[in-house]
């Protein structure tokens, strides 16, 4: 089985590079699908309220067979449920739905600043923490400045920031304010959603120098930067052949060289969270 390196917040709490995305990952198939990566060796699986699958994410989760303690589950608070009461009652409803006695990671999913109520949403997470209800608590498509405020006014500094990140997006900026802060970076879409990214000659290259499929050498890069990618596999297939990505070292030039794909209006559908919200 392939040995997974991890990534640490400044808290101490770890991540494996690699993680599962289950978005359109439903049903009984969604269910099959999660079981099917945990015990081929996946111990993060990714999900959101908004996903409406962790009641299959929960069932694939028990018909794994792999012990509940080496599993983290993570989850995220939606858009209409900022406010404190709502932000409780959604916390309780992910965890009935997961059939967890705790979720693992919860993230608020959208900062949707123009509502202004992210703040209170996290000191929802923060109090859901201490009741234990909730492990570790982080954010997801937050902004420097949506960071600055919720630890200025709770105390409180997120373990992981989830963004979109992948070669057309690479967000150089934000993994290093992160990396400075002891805040991990996952990255969402990290294969870019569509195959213009993975027929680029230097990902094609490096495919070939290493052996590997193409959608391997963008997984191999982000565990090179220091990223947690949760790339979505349906098929046991791509699963591993994701999973085992992480064990490729990439050199510096050919970080750099796929990097340098970055883009100015890299983002795959203009979901700047400055002004893009989701409910």
């Amino acid at each position: 089985m392939t040995v997974i390196p991890t990534f640490t917040a400044h808290n101490g709490f770890a991540l494996p590079a690699v993680g599962l995305g289950t978005y359109r990952l439903n049903g009984q198939a969604g269910a099959d699908a999660v079981a099917a990566a945990l015990q081929a060796g996946y111990r993060l699986v990714d999900s959101a309220f908004n996903y409406e699958n962790e009641g299959a994410v929960g069932a694939g989760v028990a018909a794994s067979g792999v012990d509940r303690s080496e599993i983290i589950v993570t989850t995220k608070l939606p858009g209409r449920h900022h406010e404190a009461a709502k932000a409780r009652t959604s916390l309780e409803e992910s965890r009935f739905r997961l059939g967890l006695d705790a979720t693992d990671l919860h993230l608020i999913h959208w900062p949707n600043p123009s509502t202004g109520r992210y703040g209170e949403a996290w000191q929802a997470l923060v109090d859901a923490q201490q009741r234990g209800t909730v492990r570790q608590i982080g954010v997801s498509n937050f902004l420097p400045e949506h960071l600055d405020r919720i630890e200025s006014e709770s105390g409180q500094r997120p373990v992981a920031n989830q963004i979109e990140v992948h070669p057309y997006f690479p967000q150089s900026d934000a993994l290093a304010l992160h990396a400075e802060r002891g805040i991990l970076t996952v990255a969402w879409s990290p294969l870019g959603r569509g195959a213009e990214l993975l027929a680029e000659p230097v990902i094609v290259e490096v495919a070939r120098a290493h052996g590997i499929s193409p959608a391997q050498v963008v997984i191999a890069w982000h565990v090179a930067r220091g990223t947690v990618s949760i790339p979505k596999a349906s098929s046991l297939e791509h699963q591993r052949a994701n999973l085992d990505a992480a064990s490729v070292s990439l050199d510096a030039a050919e970080v750099d060289a796929i990097t340098a794909l970055g883009r100015p209006d890299g983002r795959l559908f203009g979901a700047d969270p400055a002004s893009h919200e989701e409910m």
